[in-house]
């Protein structure tokens, strides 16, 4: 045998031998061990193993080239045993030059493996996923090359397609290539709702017929071509041409930084020269930023992680020459994605997309708003989702419980369609009281309003009964688009957004970015605490220029109509002072200008940060009307993110510091005649609405899906009652009264 140390030679006539190994019939058994020794001679190494993963989780020896035969299929190891246990838990190459002496080594006898000490192992990945680990050794203690390390990762790459398609995927009994048991995965709740229907991977794996290239040198050019196209792009976001704003010398700075990134770019090219396909190789250097990334703890090393997801779905948009990543879906999809842009979303054919499924995210994340205004359900922290599912799975999302149930069996599929029965009669019931007043039965008139901010919400306001939308967020359109959306399009899309109206009432926030609400092309520092930092009425504030653009637009939308505009996060006086200011600064120039001014114009505030609750005094007579905001000040009042999953529900909105909170609202705004409405999450759910019909609040603005319940539970509700049971009971002294609170409303028989 030749001196070890030499690198792969014809990197693409090795990978079409091992094709054509695994596709010259035969039994399962005969093929591997012919891979094997390809790969043991063109390695020139004296000992090649392959190991794949049992559905118990061992990993079990399934061929080899240089050890005992006879252990084949009796070498076995438990998950995270030996160095082959330690390269599925880190999902990364281990290059040894002597084994033996490694704190993980595991010696098994049977194998023979005794006077082998150089050892490189690499993981078959598909999807960010070990599914086995091959192996090659050698007697002389050594250090494997980085490019035979990159060689033999190309290889599992294309082994692991190969394995798991066609070629072997009948015949390789027990072995888990995917995930194929039921399972229960418990989440969080985004968006109400149930649905079944076939798992649709958002980033799909590349098909094995696409993973070997026919022309290596037409296909760098491919890759080279692409990668340019992608840096162009993201350098032009950066030139600052696009708004009236700086670009991004941080977030986009950094997203540049790693486009041009020499290394990300040498992996690319590298697997392309050595036989891959340009899309391919973007999938093969995704699955190894993903496995590396992707267990690491550091929220930093996670962003980054998103970061290279996203540069590699934009490269194979280059590489298709498609500017869009969503594709056809079959009926029924259900979206699986890790995280999501609220644009990658609205991509979707809404018609076919009935429920999503998130390994990471929060209630409060752009994908979830998005999926509430769609009445999509959704839940999110489905840890190792991923992972767990494959392409048409059929899947179960379970937002009533924030579960999701992969793969579910049959006992399961029939208790959720006799739950989606049940829902249907609701809905029905909700539909019969959409032109029903919502008056409580002691003859209070609660006025029931709608949360927008897409052009779908438009469609489905008259559906849903609302008398207006008591908050449109404006900040979506600039959250979808590529590039600052120009004066004509704001006032397009406000126009659009009154004229659907009609003569029922609409509430424009002002812009409320910043925070996680990061957008490509504004400058935004990165920051300790973003929820505390410069966002909303502060970051219009500091760039008066970005906030008087849409100021104007919403003026120039009114064509004379009345006009209402809410500024989000007022934190003092001085801030409202100064937004107000602006808009009458405004009313002014278009007047000066002959250009209809509202014929009335309502300017508000919402309340979440806890200081102005103590200064509403001062600030309601400034006002024309508030809207509190629950989401904003329940995490500020108990200092806890809501957007982070480990503190997020250590408080609760039924709890008497809460309510005791809200009660100073109203009480304030009632003595002033101030007009008040609760605008946050809290509106939309039946049992939190109850409470706040109790404390004396008559408009409430929430999700479309929330107006019908909420309807029904007004129209059951004896305010005067609810109002003497709900102030006792936050007078006590408990953490949280929610238990106490059901008990009531069982107790005054309200339909909640």
């Amino acid at each position: 045998m030749a001196a070890p140390g030499i690198a792969i030679r014809g990197q693409r006539s090795l990978l079409r031998q091992i094709r054509e190994a695994l596709a010259s019939g035969g039994p399962a058994q005969t093929r591997l061990d012919m891979v094997v020794r390809i790969i043991a001679r063109s390695m020139v190494a004296e000992v090649c193993s392959l190991y794949m993963r049992r559905a118990s989780g061992d990993m079990e020896l399934f061929a080899t080239e240089g050890l005992d035969p006879n252990a084949v299929h009796v070498t076995r190891m438990k998950p995270g045993e030996g160095l082959v246990g330690e390269i599925m838990r880190l999902g990364r190459p281990l290059n040894l030059s002597d084994a033996p002496n490694h704190p993980a080594f595991s010696y098994r006898p049977e194998t023979g493996e005794d006077p082998f000490h150089a050892f490189m192992g690499v993981p078959l990945l598909r999807g960010g996923r070990a599914i086995g680990v091959l192996v090659v050794q050698n007697r002389t203690e050594r250090v494997y090359t980085d490019d035979e390390v990159e060689d033999l990762q190309i290889v599992a790459m294309v082994l692991a397609e190969m394995v798991a398609g066609s070629e072997l995927e009948g015949e390789l009994k027990g072995v888990e290539i995917a995930p194929h048991r039921p399972e229960r995965l418990k989440g969080a709740k985004f968006a109400d709702g149930l649905a079944l229907g076939v798992a649709v991977l958002h980033e799909p794996p590349v098909a094995p017929s696409h993973l070997l290239a026919e022309d290596v040198v037409a296909e760098e050019a491919r890759l080279k071509s692409a990668i340019a196209s992608l840096q162009a792009q993201i350098d032009d976001m950066l030139s600052g041409e696009h708004g009236l704003v700086e670009a991004s010398y941080e977030v986009l700075e950094t997203y540049r930084m790693f486009a041009h990134d020499r290394g990300w770019n040498r992996n690319l090219e590298d697997a392309v020269r050595n036989g891959l396909t340009a899309e391919a190789a973007v999938e093969r250097v995704r699955s190894e930023h993903r496995a590396r990334l992707g267990q690491a703890r550091d929220p930093y090393l996670r962003e980054r992680l998103h970061d290279f997801e996203d540069l590699a779905d934009r490269l194979l948009r280059h590489l298709s020459g498609d500017g869009h990543m969503a594709r056809d879906l079959p009926e029924n999809a259900i979206l699986i994605a890790r995280n999501l842009g609220p644009a990658d979303l609205l991509e979707y054919d809404r018609r076919k997309l009935k429920g999503l499924l998130l390994e990471e995210g929060s209630s409060a994340s752009h994908a979830a708003i998005v999926a509430r205004a769609l009445d999509i359900p959704c839940v999110g922290r489905l840890a190792g989702l991923r992972d767990k599912v494959s392409e048409g799975d059929p899947v179960i999302v379970d937002a009533e419980t924030g579960e999701a149930y992969l793969r579910p069996r049959v006992d399961v599929v029939k208790a959720l369609q006799a739950r989606l029965e049940v829902r249907l009669q609701r809905r029905a019931e909700f539909a019969k009281l959409r032109d029903t007043p919502a008056f409580t039965r002691d003859g209070a008139k609660i006025t029931l309003l709608m949360n927008a901010g897409l052009d779908v919400d438009l469609d489905i306001l008259a559906e849903t009964g609302a008398e207006g939308i008591g908050l449109f967020r404006t900040e979506f359109q600039f959250m979808v688009a590529e590039e600052m959306p120009r004066f004509n399009a704001q006032a397009a899309l406000y126009g659009r957004v009154m004229d659907a109206a009609g003569d029922l009432p609409v509430t424009f926030r002002t812009l409320d970015l910043g925070g996680d609400k990061v957008l490509p092309y504004l400058e935004a520092e990165r920051e300790e605490n973003p929820a505390l930092g410069w966002r909303a009425i502060r970051m219009g504030l500091d760039r008066p220029a970005l906030l008087r653009l849409q100021l104007r637009a919403l003026i120039a939308a009114s064509r004379g109509r009345p006009l209402r505009i809410m500024f989000p996060l007022v934190a003092s006086v001085d801030e409202f002072r100064a937004a107000r200011a602006l808009v009458d600064h405004e009313v002014a120039w278009a007047q000066r200008r002959g250009r209809p001014a509202p014929s009335r114009l309502d300017v508000g505030a919402m309340i979440e940060a806890p200081a102005v609750i103590w200064h509403l005094d001062a600030l309601l007579p400034m006002t024309d009307f508030v809207s509190v905001g629950t989401n904003d000040l329940m995490q500020y009042l108990f200092a806890a993110d809501r957007g982070n999953p480990r503190v997020s529900d250590r408080y609760d909105f039924l709890s008497p510091p809460a309510l005791r909170a809200l009660e100073t609202i109203q009480r304030a705004c009632e003595e002033t005649g101030t007009p008040v409405s609760v605008c946050g999450e809290m509106a939309g759910r039946p049992l939190e609405a109850f409470v706040l019909v109790a404390l004396g609040f008559e408009r409430l603005s929430m999700p479309p899906g929330g107006v019908g319940p909420v309807k029904q539970m007004v129209l059951s509700c004896d305010r005067e009652a609810a109002r003497r049971g709900v102030s006792a009971l936050i007078r006590g002294s408990a953490g949280s009264i929610r238990n106490e609170i059901e008990t009531l409303a069982r107790k005054l028989y309200l339909s909640i």
